[in-house]
């Protein structure tokens, strides 16, 4: 199994990158979230795949961070889900945000990304109600979802708002890192509060 690759990235058209190693260029699928954070062409890139082995190809898929990764696993082991729905899912949404709707049981934010239908969502909560705690406790063990920023932008996602907004608004409020959680999502929603005025 192929779990990460790092080189230079010479190709980014969605959903297709391409990484040159050591002179051996790697073709890979993506999600959108994971095109938002690449460098530009001819930088150095690392990215975490996995191989989906089909009789007629072997399909590498790349991805930004080892949550995103992971979360990939987990889709693709659900009734019906396969590599193109699981780059759907999430280039449509975040690790955060997928994580939220299944925590809520959000069955409309779902079938906003295309290809998902109101059926596929519910399956989805249902099957990933369980399945999804062992990737988060996981990742808190290993620190990568473990901070006070993170925690404020996940709870303010929960609450609705997008996750774009909801980190820029933490970010205004975290100048100095000694902020609790508690304290980050109040402030957070004064600013989220002024924004809307």
């Amino acid at each position: 199994m192929i779990g990460q690759i790092s080189g230079k990235l010479i190709l980014k058209q969605p959903p297709q990158i391409m990484v040159d190693v050591g002179g051996v260029a790697y073709e890979l699928e993506a999600p959108m979230t994971a095109f938002y954070a690449l460098p530009s062409l001819g930088e150095s890139v690392s990215l975490f795949t996995h191989l989906v082995i089909r009789d007629d190809a072997h399909l590498l898929f790349g991805f930004s961070d080892k949550p995103q990764r992971d979360l990939f696993r987990v889709l693709l082991r659900v009734s019906g889900i396969g590599p193109r729905v699981g780059l759907a899912l999430l280039s449509g949404l975040t690790v955060d945000e997928l994580t939220a709707c299944v925590s809520v049981g959000d069955v409309a934010q779902l079938t906003r990304v295309p290809g998902i239908g109101r059926k596929t969502a519910e399956r989805l909560l249902i099957e990933l109600r369980d399945r999804l705690k062992p990737v988060t406790e996981a990742d808190d063990l290993i620190g990568e979802t473990k901070s006070p920023t993170r925690d404020a932008t996940s709870a303010l996602v929960t609450l609705g708002y997008k996750e774009s907004e909801a980190a820029k608004a933490v970010r205004a409020v975290d100048t100095d890192d000694h902020h609790s959680v508690e304290e980050l999502i109040r402030e957070a929603l004064r600013q989220l509060a002024k924004a809307t005025k």
